[in-house]
């Protein structure tokens, strides 16, 4: 026991998927819960300024790899990432996390009855994401609807703001969670961003964080880091944790744009479609980002005659799965190369995308700047953490995208998800 009077049960670094499921659930046990988020709490409206605040700040939520300028992004504000993501609700690698230990098919059937899961109904399919399946269907390609987190009653045909946060609640994301858990008591402090977490010997005792350029420093008898694929590594590196933040996936992705007279679509709900070619290590989906994020992809490849074409514009994301590799530096910039193995995926699954745009009748197909999106394996489990998501140091556990051991290269919600549930039933207990 700590010999500071501890005021909380436990500490939850982070409120992404992993952590806002590991404090709502504790929270659900009358376990006293503290958050800890670097991010803001403003309400989620759609617009492009609160998209660009968290995370569009060059350094902060957007960080450029070494690999011709590759972008790598991250949500920092109340939810994190899952504010902006397409919420795919991919069922996780149950034989992978298996190998490790880990089973999470009970908490994967609770939440299935926790929150929506299911493909879109056909009337809230888009007419660019139903002409690429009608394609890709035509071409051979076992083309199907993808499960999406979303309440589909009050989710709009034709809205242009998925991306830029869902306003109208149709969308799930990491925030419902870390909103049931502060109705239920947790304490939720925005603008802290964790500096080091603090130890009596081998044992964790509390969090310092800085807040309005003032250092400051709580206690709990637990302390679980959610802070994302770049943002756990770099924290526990700070605590003394250095074997943390090397050999990682980021799931690299292309846009492959083609512009079809007939369609007229200036937004959709997006990923309602799509396939994963599991033996050549890649995922194909219709993705139709809104005239911003559109125009910054366009730009830099010379395309300014597109500019207008937005709305009767094809759009498939290529994504694969990437090797193992790279390093995350001391304050959190991203270094890694892609192989060339990774390369020749990315063009096998590019290549894919412009026969399915062709077929479907786009004209001028070309492909976007390089991203990479959902950074993990930079604190795998049984290197770094343990089959609990326990660290070698006492009362310290971590629960977000850094723990996977092994890249799959698909959006990993669900899994975090489940994960938080299941740490947190290890912590109750």
């Amino acid at each position: 026991m700590s010999i500071h009077n501890n005021q909380f049960d436990a500490i939850v670094v982070g409120s992404g998927p992993g952590g806002a499921t590991v404090a709502k659930e504790l929270t659900e046990k009358n376990k006293k819960v503290l958050i800890l988020e670097w991010g803001s709490n403003t309400p989620i409206n759609g617009s492009l300024v609160g998209f660009h605040r968290a995370i569009g700040i060059p350094g902060r939520n957007i960080m450029v790899t070494d690999h011709k300028g590759q972008l790598v992004l991250r949500g920092i504000c109340t939810g994190g990432s899952s504010i902006f993501y397409c919420a795919t609700a991919f069922e996780p690698p149950y034989e992978m996390l298996k190998s490790y230990g880990i089973d999470i098919e009970d908490e994967v059937r609770e939440l299935k009855n926790e929150i929506p899961i299911a493909p879109l109904k056909d009337d809230l399919i888009g007419p660019g994401a139903r002409k690429i399946m009608e394609s890709a269907i035509d071409l051979g390609y076992e083309w199907n609807k993808i499960n999406k987190f979303i309440y589909q009653d009050k989710c709009r045909l034709d809205c242009r703001m998925c991306s830029y946060g869902c306003p109208y609640g149709a969308k799930w994301t990491a925030r419902n969670f870390i909103e049931q858990a502060t109705a239920g008591g947790a304490k939720l402090i925005n603008g802290a961003r964790a500096t080091k977490i603090l130890f009596e010997g081998n044992l964790a005792v509390g969090v310092e964080y800085r807040k309005n350029f003032k250092t400051q420093s709580v206690y709990a008898d637990k302390i679980i880091v959610s802070a994302g694929g770049i943002g756990s590594p770099v924290l526990l590196r700070h605590s003394g944790l250095y074997s943390a933040g090397y050999d990682f996936f980021y799931d690299p992705l292309f846009m492959v744009f083609g512009t079809v007279d007939g369609i007229r679509s200036k937004g959709e709900t997006q990923m309602a479609g799509g396939i994963h070619v599991a033996e050549d290590g890649y995922i194909m989906t219709d993705l139709k980002v809104p005239a911003f994020i559109y125009l910054t992809q366009i730009t830099p490849r010379f395309k300014a005659h597109k500019i207008f074409s937005h709305s009767k514009t094809l759009m498939i994301m290529v994504k694969i799965k990437d090797e193992l590799g790279g390093r995350i530096t001391w304050h959190g910039g991203v270094r890694k190369t892609l192989s060339r193995e990774d390369k020749l995926k990315l063009n096998k699954g590019c290549d894919n995308a412009r026969r399915i745009l062709e077929h479907a009748g786009a004209k001028d197909v070309f492909k976007s700047w390089g991203l990479a999106a959902h950074p993990g394996g930079t604190v795998k489990i049984n290197e770094i953490v343990d089959f609990n998501l326990k660290t070698q140091r006492d009362n310290l556990y971590v629960c977000d995208c850094s723990v996977i051991p092994e890249a799959w290269g698909l959006p990993p919600s669900f899994t975090l998800v489940a994960l938080g549930k299941r740490l947190a039933k290890h912590i109750a207990d």
